[in-house]
């Protein structure tokens, strides 16, 4: 098994030069063509998909995520075609100058090289990655999790189809075996990989942030807040609550706990309503609870505990805290955010500024909800991941993201005394 990951690490370094010589129209071919692949092999593609949906429950949180139908494989197709819309973000002069002894120096956009990416049950990430990376010039090494075995065995084979019918190397989108020992070899392999960007939960995070040995981008972890403020709007707010919360639970953008002003408990019953439809349950602290009491239905409603607050649920639940004041809601957040995705629902503009200032998070909202933190939302075409973290990329990452740059420095025998 170790012989075998490191000559598909090797493959894939080599397939990184290879990668040098396409052009962007090569490129964008390549992602037209997957995209009419993935259309014309849905059926297949849903049949695979099937065979690992059949090993999960269906209440677990994460069967929706690793869930693929025609619809969803059409929207796939739709966002390589749009990856493939997009300019190239290769061989962009970002600066341009010359010294005083002549030397010309141009800053320009080159590729990482070989981008591993591990991820759990979510198969779409296996197309979106290994678009954003060919398009950024990059290889894209995946190691998916077991829950997606079969569906990823599509979907690359699919992948290396189409690259092989356009001459280029297959190994730029390389699929690693299952299993523990390929992920610990992935993390360690510095002589390979330039950048690992893990997709997934908390625990999925902290393990390759505390044992990768190749410099990592975190993404992914979503504890979620949104603070419907003193002069929040009644059903502005009710809509962003809903959507937030229950649009689709198992991603990270997903609302964990709405912060909600004292002043306003009693609206508290209104803004929930459309929750008990979907079966949310609710997490309340005391006077959150005493005002839902009897108003949300009582097997739904449970008292919060302390461990209540910053959990990213990823399911139909959600914990609600009541606060004095906005410098209370600031607080709560600053204790709890995993600085992913925060919102406000506010018609004050003091308010707003207050808190679009203050809350340290990759994307911070007012009156909107935070399901729109998303790469293609945002007109990225898809994305490689939600960075939450400061250093090179924060928020949704996408072609400009996975790219880094070099210096040019073009001379006529100058020489440095």
């Amino acid at each position: 098994m170790i012989k075998e990951i490191d000559t598909l690490f090797n493959s894939a370094l080599h397939a990184s030069r290879d990668l040098l010589q396409l052009s962007e129209k090569q490129i964008n071919q390549v992602l037209e063509a997957v995209a009419d692949e993935a259309v014309a092999q849905a059926a297949y593609i849903v049949e695979q998909n099937r065979l690992d949906l059949d090993r999960m429950e269906k209440t677990d949180p994460k069967y929706d995520r690793l869930l693929l139908n025609k619809e969803r494989i059409m929207a796939i197709a739709s966002d390589l075609r749009k990856v493939a819309s997009l300019p190239s973000p290769l061989n962009r002069t970002l600066d341009k100058r010359t010294l005083p002894n002549g030397l010309e120096l141009k800053k320009k956009t080159t590729p990482f090289g070989v981008i591993g990416i591990i991820y759990e049950a979510r198969p779409n990430v296996s197309f979106d990655v290994f678009s954003l990376c060919l398009k950024a010039g990059s290889v894209a090494l995946l190691k998916g999790g077991s829950d997606a075995h079969f569906s990823n065995l599509a979907i690359v084979g699919l992948i290396h189809d189409v690259l092989i019918s356009h001459r280029i190397n297959p190994n730029v989108c390389i699929l690693l075996p299952d299993g523990r020992e390929a992920t610990a070899k992935l993390l360690e392999a510095e002589k390979y990989v330039d950048l690992i960007i893990p997709r997934g939960g908390q625990g999925l995070i902290r393990f390759v942030r505390e044992n990768a040995k190749v410099p990592v981008i975190e993404t992914g972890a979503g504890i979620c807040h949104t603070y419907f403020h003193d002069e929040g709007n009644l059903q502005k707010g009710k809509a962003i609550i809903t959507n937030a919360k229950t649009r689709k639970v198992s991603v990270c953008n997903a609302l964990d706990c709405l912060l909600i002003a004292k002043s306003r408990l009693l609206d508290l019953p209104l803004l929930c309503e459309e929750l008990a439809s979907f079966n949310v349950e609710i997490f309340a602290d005391r006077d959150a609870f005493s005002v839902l009491e009897n108003h949300y239905p009582n097997h739904l409603l449970k008292r919060a505990t302390a461990d209540s607050f910053g959990t990213e649920f990823l399911s139909y639940k959600m914990a609600i805290k009541s606060v004095d004041a906005i410098e209370d809601a600031l607080g709560h957040i600053a204790t709890y955010s995993s600085k992913h995705s925060e919102a406000i629902v506010s018609e004050s503009a003091e308010a707003i500024e207050l808190f679009t200032h203050c809350v340290d998070a990759a994307c911070v909202y007012s009156n909107a909800s935070t399901a729109f933190t998303d790469g293609a939302q945002f007109g990225m075409g898809a994305e490689i991941g939600i960075s939450t973290q400061k250093m090179h990329a924060r928020g949704p990452m996408a072609l400009d993201e996975i790219c880094s740059y070099k210096w040019i420095i073009t001379g006529n025998g100058q020489t440095r005394s």
